[in-house]
């Protein structure tokens, strides 16, 4: 599986109002380019991109100059090559600068609509809208996502030079390709010491099956399939790890400190054994243990994946961060180098919907004392899965057996 076999010829196209549960309609054109339209912007059917361009060039008085006879043909292919043109052609179509609001008053504006959602979600439950998004969520997780690894097969087995002693004190026999990797390793000899990379093809292809789990999970909401595809690839490519790492902390024991899948099971000592450094490790294996001390529920698990699944990059040196409600919610930290999103707006909201549904979910499923801060909690362990995240990055990246890399995994870490 490649992230570009995304593209789904059945998928539905972009909406006016944005929700993961919509159903397609007919898809609409803007009438500046030709794109796929996402609704009225500025008085004119338009896509995000030509109501983008034509905010960002009013608010900044931007002057530009047609090189050639102010009469460039603009088509979604063609747009970007004339902006003289391109804009001309936003007025030429009706767009409307009066109706263009100031930063502020859109992040006041958002704050408003946010305070009213809390207040009406704080005096009803769960909306029907919400508990609908969480059904929807629940049941892709459960159709993608194979907790007893049961399918996690063909797979390079660990070269190890030390065995594994975690339920007897029988080693398992040689060669055994299913043995579990376990959290207690007795060396076979005191003058052998463990390769570093021994267990590294072993990592990279447990990562590549969780990165399909991922895609196809992914691909199982509906929202998701209606974005473009560039943005789908984009989205991936810069929340697999970290979902990946929400999916694993379901199979985590918190008594053990081991991830126990299956017949697998996995320790931070295997993780240096594939030659991750302890600056990794040790963060990694606290943000597992925080993440289990708060008992979520599954709903809450699939949310917080949807969260990071809707988190549009802000291009490079871009903000991060997710703050609580009442605040204007923002996309959790991306490396600097992460590709923008062309629908942002559209996957601003989808996440500010997810974000919502969350709080709800937290403020009557876990009553005072139990839930108090849980929600802030949870922003806190996102943030911190960033950096995780970038770390491990980092850490892939720089070790020298990169052979052992499958094409998927390279493709996301690149």
């Amino acid at each position: 599986m490649s992230l570009c076999s995304l593209s789904d010829p059945d998928s539905p196209g972009a909406q006016r109002c944005p929700s993961v549960t919509d159903v397609p309609e007919e898809p609409k054109v803007c009438a500046v380019c030709g794109d796929r339209a996402t609704g009225y912007h500025f008085h004119v059917m338009s896509c995000e991109g030509c109501k983008g361009f034509f905010r960002r060039s009013i608010l900044k008085a931007v002057h530009f100059t047609c090189p050639f006879s102010r009469s460039c043909p603009i088509t979604k292919a063609k747009r970007r090559q004339c902006q003289a043109c391109r804009l001309q052609k936003c007025f030429d179509v009706g767009m409307r600068k009066d109706m263009i609001m100031s930063e502020e008053a859109v992040g006041r504006r958002r704050a408003l609509r946010l305070q009213r959602r809390l207040a009406q979600m704080q005096s009803g439950g769960l909306t029907e809208e919400q508990q609908e998004l969480i059904t929807i969520l629940i049941a892709a997780h459960k159709r993608t996502f194979d907790s007893s690894f049961s399918q996690f097969q063909h797979y390079r087995p660990a070269v190890r030079l030390c065995v594994p002693d975690l339920h007897s004190q029988s080693p398992p026999g040689p060669g055994d390709p299913s043995a579990p990797l376990a959290p207690q390793l007795n060396c076979l000899d005191e003058d052998v010491l463990p390769d570093v990379f021994s267990v590294l093809p072993h990592f990279a292809d447990l990562s590549t099956f969780m990165i399909q789990q991922v895609i196809r999970f992914a691909k199982e909401i509906p929202a998701f399939r209606g974005l473009p595809i560039d943005d789908q690839i984009s989205l991936l490519k810069g929340a697999t790890l970290g979902i990946c790492q929400i999916q694993f902390n379901t199979v985590f024991n918190e008594e053990t400190n081991a991830w126990e899948c299956g017949q697998h099971c996995f320790t931070i000592e295997d993780g240096a054994l594939a030659g991750f450094q302890q600056i990794y490790l040790e963060p990694l294996l606290k943000f597992h243990v925080s993440l289990k001390k708060l008992r979520l529920h599954e709903a809450e698990y699939v949310l917080l994946l949807a969260m990071l699944l809707f988190s549009p990059g802000r291009g490079r040196g871009g903000r991060g961060g997710l703050p609580p409600p009442g605040r204007q919610l923002t996309a959790p930290r991306r490396p600097p180098d992460h590709a923008s999103v062309t629908q942002r707006d559209v996957i601003d909201q989808l996440q500010e919907k997810v974000a919502l549904t969350l709080k709800s979910y937290i403020d009557h499923q876990h009553p005072m004392p139990e839930g108090r801060f849980l929600y802030a909690k949870l922003l806190l362990l996102l943030t911190e899965l960033q950096t995780l995240k970038m770390e491990n990055t980092r850490q892939i990246l720089h070790i020298q057996d990169l052979s052992s890399m499958t094409p998927l995994l390279s493709e996301i870490v690149s």
